[in-house]
Order: C-alpha cells, then structure tokens, then sequence
C-alpha cells in the first residue's frame, strides 16, 4: 500500500464502482447526444429535401409555363406567317390596280398632249388673224379714246359756259329785282 497512508478498506470498490459509473454515465450522454444530433440531423436532412423539392417544383412550373409560352408564340408566329401569305394576292391586286391607274394617266396625258400640239398648230395657223383683229380693235380704242377726251373737253366747257351764264343770270335777276 501507499507508505504513510493508510488505505481505507473498500476504496478500490468504491472506485471502481465509480468509474463503471463514470463510463456509464458518459455512454448514456454520449448515447443521448448522437440521437440529439441524429434528430437535428434528420431535421435538417428534411429541411433540405423540402427545399430541394420546392426549387424542383419551381423549374417544373417554370419549365411548364415556359412550354406555354413557346407554344403560343410559335402559333401566333404561324399565324402572322399564314396571314401575311394570304394577304398577298391581295396586295399584289392592289399593285396591280395601282399600276393600271398610272398607265391609264400616262396614256390620256400622251393623248391630251397630242391634243394640245394640235390646238397649238391650228392656234398658229389662226393667229395671223387675230393679230389683224387684234390690231383693228387697238386702233378703235385708241379712237375711242380720242372721241372720249374730245366730249370731255366739250362737256367740261358746256359746264364752264353754264356756270357763266348762271352767274350772269343771277346779275341780271339781281340787278332788275333791285328797287330804284
């Protein structure tokens, strides 16, 4: 035994006894440790599934309205092709139409300007005798003119000769009317 110290009888039960109960004692926390962190661990393993699951849910719908949409493009986009083939008879009509139009125009102007080439020659052919015409009708208002300034003068001297005579009655009318 120790020198000096005295053992007591049993110690070594004691001990023994004591450190049974220390391992026991640490295998049941360590026991109740592992299923506290096998819980949290399966807690979180089912976090991570449900997310998972959401985020697969989610490009699922995604992909799902994504379809949708290429779908209704592609049959608007073929429907836009489908109408614009159809409408091609009809704008080529148009064109057509248009094109007949201007045709139309240019030939009446071709003819309206041979037209105009005949009246212009048969306009030349005519005009040595207008001139002639044109010419006497001067020479009358240029007469007339002269015939016009002529009553003028007349008339203006007509108006003078009154206006004397006016006067020279109302003199006289004066003068007799007077009392003497």
């Amino acid at each position: 035994m120790v020198e000096g110290l005295e053992v007591i009888p049993g110690l070594y039960t004691y001990a023994a006894t004591a450190i049974v109960a220390g391992a026991l004692a640490f295998g049941a926390g360590w026991q109740t440790q592992a299923w506290r962190y096998d819980a949290q661990i399966a807690d979180i393993n089912q976090k991570h599934a449900t997310a998972a699951l959401k985020r697969s849910e989610a490009a699922r719908t995604d992909e799902i309205q994504t379809a949708l949409k290429e779908s209704t493009h592609a049959a608007n986009t073929s429907k836009n092709s489908d109408e614009f083939t159809t409408s091609q008879p009809v704008r080529d009509a148009i064109a057509r139409a248009d094109l007949a139009i201007a045709d139309r125009l240019r030939t009446d102007a071709e003819r309206r300007a041979a037209t105009y080439r005949q009246i212009a020659t048969a306009c030349t052919t005519a005009s040595g005798g207008i001139a002639d015409r044109l010419e006497a009708f001067d020479r009358h208002i240029v007469e007339g003119a002269s015939v016009v300034a002529e009553h003028r003068q007349a008339l203006v001297r007509r108006d003078s000769e009154v206006k004397l005579l006016r006067g020279q009655i109302d003199a006289d009318r004066a003068l007799l009317s007077e009392p003497r």
